[in-house]
């Protein structure tokens, strides 16, 4: 079915051995964008739209969601990185190419950018190691109890776009940041027949990426520390429902700022999560810091 959108004046498509990529603007500056754990490319609109003359945004669809949803297994933060280094080949990312990742997507690319070397990285709202679990907390628990809604929609289906569209309204981080950027996104995400559509991302995928999240805090603390380009942390001050309790807090923060010398850390005020990446205010800051000389 084909389902109903909003026009969509920002990105070109493309595909790069089955993964969807996006792209936007004309200019010979690149920005790579990966997206997070339930999302799409779709994420990156808002910041598309707010990216100067001189620059190209390139988005991609993670295997497992969007447009990519079937490609294969394994899943995995590295498979995904490898997906980004493949990406960044195919649209001729060279050494004035900046990397940005929101949620779940920082942490790709900071595995992608111990890689191969990026002008500058942008992590945004992730990217640094979860403490590890308590000894008999299963990682899917942990994931469950992180995502709360974002998971409990991959398990449901809806009567009608409007409906999907409606739960999304109804997400305490977009009380009163409902925006076109944001019902494209949501309207992207949907799939199947009349009557029982559901998101695009598959629940398997996000099971295993959550899982890599949880449990591979070394191989994350290797990749920040073999980053060679300069990184910038923008953190949200609220979390994944505009909760009080952020995404990465202070106290996680601070000691990996003072860990790695090319480590810049910055909280944006007066966002949460997703708002980072969709209030024209918070995506101004977002925008200026992968644009900086």
């Amino acid at each position: 079915m084909e389902i109903p959108r909003i026009p969509d004046m920002t990105f070109t498509f493309d595909d790069v051995d089955g993964l969807r990529i996006a792209r936007a603007g004309t200019g010979p500056r690149l920005v790579i964008a990966v997206h997070g754990i339930t999302a799409s490319l779709m994420s990156w609109g808002a910041v598309a739209r707010a990216l100067p003359a001189g620059w190209t945004l390139v988005a991609m669809d993670l295997r497992g969601r969007g447009h990519s949803a079937g490609l294969p297994g394994p899943y995995g933060l590295p498979r995904h990185a490898e997906d980004v280094l493949r990406v960044a080949e195919h649209v001729g990312a060279d050494g004035g190419t900046v990397l940005t990742g929101h949620s779940m997507g920082a942490y790709v690319a900071v595995l992608a950018a111990a890689r191969r070397d990026f002008a500058r990285v942008v992590l945004v709202d992730g990217g640094l190691p979860f403490p590890p679990l308590p000894e008999g907390v299963d990682p899917d628990a942990a994931l469950a109890a992180a995502l709360g809604p974002a998971l409990d929609r991959l398990r449901q289906t809806y009567p009608s776009a409007e409906a999907y569209v409606e739960f999304f309204r109804n997400h305490p981080a977009f009380a009163g940041h409902w925006s076109d950027d944001v019902e494209e996104y949501v309207r992207y995400d949907l799939t199947g027949p009349e009557g029982a559509l559901r998101s695009r991302a598959v629940p398997d995928a996000v099971r295993e990426d959550g899982r890599w999240l949880h449990t591979e805090q070394a191989a994350l603390t290797a990749a920040l520390e073999a980053v060679k380009a300069p990184m910038t942390l923008l953190r949200a001050p609220r979390g994944l429902l505009n909760q009080d309790v952020p995404m990465l807090p202070d106290d996680l923060a601070a000691p990996w700022a003072a860990r790695l010398p090319g480590l810049r850390d910055e909280v944006v005020p007066d966002c949460n999560h997703y708002t980072i990446v969709f209030d024209e205010r918070c995506v101004a800051t977002l925008v200026d810091r992968l644009t900086a000389p």
